[in-house]
């Protein structure tokens, strides 16, 4: 016996809901997972970044900047702890900005930055687009005892304004809830 044409337009229909059930039941466990848009904006986003050159951290998007945190447990090792990162070199050993894109190039020094009561050090990179547009980021990098609390922000990392903007954001609750999880027991 064979179904007539209206019955099989239901069965296709009924399917056709079931997917996009388990499609939104799936994005809805996705951002649950992320955790939410706090109240200045900053929206949790899927880590992109290669776990083969850095751990898994947390990624997030605000209004001009996308801001990747991650640590590195023992970062330091011995020899480099007292002195924490200090120095464009210890930096450099710290973070690869160039994870982003390989033609980050340094402009300038880098400054010393403190977020909450750690320091650390900042510095900002440049490189030339296909489309001859420059695009700006800074790494950031702080010590937690031999621990390292390392961030990129990516955006224009030229304006101070900006940067503050995303500086503030490392020293959110957002933020600090989850280097404080990671960081527990340590």
């Amino acid at each position: 016996m064979a179904l007539s044409r209206q019955t099989r337009l239901y069965i296709l229909l009924g399917v056709a809901q079931v997917a996009a059930l388990a499609a939104l039941a799936w994005f809805a466990e996705r951002q649950v997972a992320l955790g939410p848009t706090d109240k200045l904006g900053w929206r949790p986003f899927t880590w992109p970044l290669s776990t083969e050159r850095t751990p898994a951290g947390r990624a997030y998007s605000g209004e001009d900047h996308d801001v990747f945190v991650w640590l590195t447990l023992d970062g330091l090792g011995t020899g480099d702890c007292p002195e924490g990162i200090a120095s464009d070199a210890a930096l450099e050993r710290a973070v690869d900005i160039r994870i982003l894109d390989p033609r980050f190039e340094p402009v300038g020094r880098g400054e010393r930055i403190r977020v909450t009561d750690l320091t650390g050090w900042t510095r900002v990179y440049v490189h030339r687009r296909n489309n001859k547009s420059l695009r700006y980021g800074e790494a950031v990098a702080v010590a937690y005892k031999c621990d390292v609390i390392t961030a990129i922000i990516d955006g224009d990392a030229r304006d101070p304004a900006r940067r503050k903007l995303a500086h503030e954001f490392l020293e959110s609750n957002t933020a600090q809830v989850w280097i404080n999880k990671q960081l527990e027991g340590r």
